[in-house]
């Protein structure tokens, strides 16, 4: 074989390879094709991916048994609405941000942590009950967060100069951390305020003057996270707590406040109230952001629907609790929660909408979670499937 011949077979060996490439990386991105690069989460229990349990380390059975097969720090028998939003975007789970072991940062990080509050905690953890990590300690980590990002570009952005190189604003910072531009690029969901709301739910005046403080404090942190970057953001409302196990059992109500699903009217009323003052202040916001995407989030509405009707959404069971003891209506003792020893777990919590009486089974989550994915509870509406090639959760 001539020279010549080798060095053409040498060339199209190559164009062949480059074709491969171009091919393999075409077929790839159409599964994985989002305009957001990362989720960045602060909240409460209902989106902790595991944050509480990395501060204070006491996972307990049955929670993760469904999905997970073992407690992961969630609150439910799987996963969480949070962690199927990434799956439906096409994103990894989120690390907690407090778990320094094993996490991955590249795509977004979860500031949640169980029992949390909008507002500062008057009381400590040990007589509250309260996290002291509330949202404006998560704003702090989400700074620190950042700032971290930052400065280990930079330092691998002198490491390459020093080298000849040039590294671009898109690479990762480090090892499990994202680049730095990720911030402009990411979904930021809140999902909080249910503590606030509900460790006043015993005195509905009292309540009724808290709401626009922790309103108030909602909308500052937004648009906070506007001039750090953020630009879509994702507000969850206030769930239907009046249809609630854990507060049917343990706040008095008269029967003539008890609807016709079982739920107690005056507590569904304020969580209406407090989600009306949410929805407004997120409208007048909207005007000022320029450039922004604040989404309202309506999971109150379908989480009532599968409350009131759920075996018209293939499950059994609304107001009864899966996982808790004591069997009735409610399978739900304050004195035995979930977790206990003395408690125990139904063996069907697809069936059900409550995990443990106050968070959902991951039945319940997934079928919010496909609500928003198709934007059926979005206000104004935001189609996620023009900004991403979803994919299905399961």
């Amino acid at each position: 074989m001539s020279t010549l011949e080798a060095s053409c077979i040498v060339f199209w060996k190559f164009i062949l390879a480059c074709m491969v490439i171009i091919l393999l990386l075409m077929v790839g991105s159409s599964y994985s094709l989002c305009e957001f690069e990362g989720i960045f989460n602060f909240g409460d229990s209902n989106s902790d991916t595991g944050g509480f349990y990395s501060a204070f380390p006491a996972q307990v059975a049955p929670n993760g048994m469904t999905y997970f097969k073992k407690p992961v720090g969630r609150s439910s028998d799987g996963r969480l609405i949070v962690d199927f939003l990434a799956e439906g975007v096409g994103l990894p789970f989120l690390s907690p941000y407090l778990k320094s072991i094993g996490s991955d940062f590249r795509h977004g990080a979860n500031f949640a942590n169980s029992a949390s509050t909008v507002l500062p905690p008057t009381y400590s953890f040990s007589v509250s009950g309260l996290s002291p990590f509330h949202l404006g300690i998560q704003l702090t980590q989400m700074h620190q967060f950042k700032a971290k990002v930052g400065d280990s570009f930079t330092q691998q952005k002198n490491r390459f100069a020093g080298r000849g190189r040039r590294l671009s604003y898109e690479c990762p910072s480090g090892p499990n951390l994202p680049s730095p531009d990720i911030f402009g690029k990411s979904i930021y969901t809140l999902y909080i305020g249910q503590n606030d709301f509900t460790s006043k739910l015993a005195s509905l005046p009292i309540l009724k003057d808290y709401i626009p403080q922790i309103i108030s404090q909602i909308d500052a942190t937004i648009k906070e996270l506007y001039l750090q970057g953020g630009r879509t953001f994702l507000i969850f409302n206030l769930g239907p707590m009046g249809c609630y196990p854990r507060f049917l059992v343990e706040i008095h109500h008269e029967s003539s406040d008890i609807d016709e699903f079982g739920c107690v009217i005056s507590h569904n009323n304020a969580v209406n109230d407090y989600n009306k003052h949410l929805k407004e202040t997120l409208s007048q916001t909207r005007g000022s952001l320029k450039g922004a995407s604040l989404i309202y989030v309506d999971t109150h509405s379908i989480i009532l629907r599968l409350i009131q009707h759920p075996t018209s959404h293939g499950l059994k069971y609304g107001t009864k609790t899966c996982c808790g003891h004591g069997g009735g209506d409610y399978n739900f003792n304050p004195k035995i929660m979930c977790g206990n020893l003395a408690s125990s777990a139904c063996d069907d919590p697809q069936n059900y909408v409550s995990w443990d009486g106050i968070h959902l089974t991951d039945a319940a989550n997934k079928i919010v979670s496909k609500a928003i994915l198709n934007g059926s509870i979005f206000d104004p509406p935001f189609p996620l499937h023009k900004h991403c090639d979803l994919h299905p959760i399961d």
